[in-house]
């Protein structure tokens, strides 16, 4: 039996707050192990003796919750560290990017995000109607994408195909995946826009370096 797994976060709320929304789907293949290659992570993360904690990006940035107190050349490093396992990981991904100042309300990002969602499914139609089950993990951390996502999946793809789990970063390397990616795409937005913070040149350098050394990479699991 062919399985897949859709891992899915998001970056920014459904108000006034933030001027972007993104949306990432992390697609792994289940016959594709990566139990090794997270042991590497974590042997390298005792090496290094830093902190085998689930990676929040906005925290680590920011110094906040498992990460306060925490030098930030440790941060730095705990982010590098994740990223290189990152690569390793057989996995694709596609990030859909929304500017709030061109959507009406959140009734209109929901129903942006299902039809995107739906062309994304049928422009990969033969790729996943090869597997015998999509699993989607989301953690229903917000309503507007919990219902686009239920929507769209449910109409584009055989409902006895699909299956919803719990998708909580903690619990799943794949789901700290998709967090991560979310951030490099939200800070691609950012530096294009020279919106970027003095947070974003600490952890990325400039736009060249983050181009040549973050974006070019990641871009290379793009779906």
């Amino acid at each position: 039996m062919l399985e897949a797994s859709l891992f899915v976060d998001e970056s920014g709320e459904n108000g006034t707050q933030s001027k972007y929304y993104l949306l990432t789907l992390v697609l792994h293949e289940q016959s594709d192990n990566i139990l090794q290659i997270i042991d590497i992570y974590e042997n390298d993360l005792r090496a290094k003796r830093l902190p085998n904690i689930p990676l929040h990006t906005s925290p680590l940035m920011y110094s906040k919750d498992d990460y306060a107190g925490m030098d930030i050349q440790d941060r730095k490093r705990l982010l590098q560290s994740f990223f290189t396992m990152l690569q390793h990981m057989p996995i694709k991904y596609h990030t859909f990017s929304y500017k709030k100042s061109e959507l009406r309300d959140g009734a209109a990002l929901e129903a942006r995000m299902k039809r995107d969602v739906v062309n994304f499914i049928f422009d990969n139609l033969d790729y996943l109607q090869g597997f015998d089950k999509v699993k989607v993990y989301y953690d229903d951390g917000q309503q507007v994408v919990t219902k686009a996502l239920h929507d769209a999946v449910e109409y584009a793809l055989s409902t006895e195909a699909v299956m919803y789990k719990d998708g909580s970063p903690k619990d799943y390397r794949l789901a700290q995946a998709a967090d991560l990616i979310c951030t490099l795409e939200l800070a691609a937005l950012r530096f294009e826009a020279g919106e970027t913070t003095k947070t974003y040149d600490r952890f990325f350098g400039t736009y060249g370096y983050f181009k040549k050394n973050w974006l070019k990479k990641i871009r290379k699991k793009l779906l």
